[in-house]
């Protein structure tokens, strides 16, 4: 089971914006496609309202809503959590929910670390499949930030990688099909019995920087092999 995260704000009590909602949408298909044969299933997460809103942290409350209604939906299936923008934060932090095994976070909205009250949690993420992505010239959530991020979260958790979409920014779309194309082998390979292609097998294995600063390769998914 795949549960899609959309983009949210900061603070806010506004409704979940559409827009927000129907940019996920390419995602979805893509990874509902992909996984069709062996019965993946994605939806996507629709939250109370558009805000993180500080301890609140209401998106992240509402994924963990979202895995609770899959478990009694579908019983014992194993969840990734997939979300861009402060989507990818809320899929970060809803991580120990015992239903997911993995999270894939696509340019992660995280406060900077002066402002934070206290560090993102990464305890939370231990035991689970973890790829972070982040565009390099992104000028709405920092890409060093979520470098930062996955530095501390490989100390508790081995299984985590981090690639950078060179050129690309917050929305991802100027190398869209290669995003798509490691959406897909991440999260299938996390959820099913299929092998991870060499590029995402190596950047879980590497140290860190190497396994956190791996290049997303122009042309990615037009030649792997699985």
């Amino acid at each position: 089971m795949i549960l899609v995260l959309p983009e949210g704000e900061p603070v806010s009590g506004r409704r979940p914006s559409p827009v927000a909602y129907a940019r996920m949408l390419p995602l979805l298909r893509h990874l509902a496609r992909a996984g069709a044969a062996e019965g993946l299933v994605a939806h996507v997460v629709h939250y109370g309202e558009r805000g993180w809103n500080g301890t609140q942290a209401r998106l992240a409350a509402d994924a963990g809503w979202a895995a609770d209604e899959v478990v009694q939906r579908y019983g014992d299936v194993p969840v990734c959590l997939a979300g861009h923008g402060m989507g990818g934060r809320a899929a970060l932090h809803a991580a120990g929910h015992r239903a997911v095994n993995s999270v894939l976070a696509m340019a992660p909205w995280l406060p900077e670390d002066d402002r934070a009250a206290e560090p993102e949690p990464v305890r939370q993420l231990t035991g689970r499949q973890v790829l972070i992505m982040h565009g390099t010239t992104d000028a709405r959530t920092d890409p060093e930030l979520s470098y930062r991020l996955a530095e501390r979260v490989k100390k508790v958790n081995r299984d985590t990688c981090r690639f950078e979409v060179h050129s690309d920014g917050h929305a991802l779309r100027q190398h869209h099909q290669e995003v798509l194309a490691l959406a897909a082998d991440f999260v299938l390979g996390a959820l099913l019995p299929r092998t991870y292609s060499r590029p995402v097998a190596d950047a879980l294995a590497a140290p860190p920087p190497l396994g956190l600063r791996m290049p997303l390769a122009a042309g990615f998914g037009r030649s792997l092999r699985r």
